[in-house]
């Protein structure tokens, strides 16, 4: 069982991820169902390390004005935007992946 604690910007973005009604409304029944694969990824897993590349949705660090952000794939164009709640950098000031046991959604976006 995971121990990564997902948590929500606002409560919006909480109330429509929490109903699976709410996400196919907002999103579509076909990226409703990516957000919810998704989402229960990073509940399950036990760090952020457990979704790095090659598991699925490609996480990646965002980089600009999003920085400190990162996404998971959701299709083409659509992204999860999360962040870590206390995240950890190395001498080089990269993320230690595996300390982040806490994510903060930031929103769910088409920024291409």
């Amino acid at each position: 069982m995971g121990i990564l604690d997902v948590c929500y910007a606002d409560r919006k973005l909480n109330k429509v991820c929490a109903s699976e009604k709410d996400l196919r409304r907002a999103y579509g029944s076909l990226l409703a169902g990516k957000i919810g694969q998704r989402l229960a990824a990073l509940r399950a897993a036990e760090t952020l390390e457990d979704m790095r590349p090659p598991a699925l949705g490609r996480c990646h660090a965002l980089t600009g004005d999003r920085e400190g952000c990162l996404s998971l794939h959701l299709n083409a164009n659509w992204r999860l935007i999360f962040s870590p709640t206390e995240p950890a950098v190395d001498e080089q000031g990269a993320l230690v992946w595996a300390s982040v046991t806490s994510v903060t959604i930031e929103g769910i976006e088409d920024y291409h």
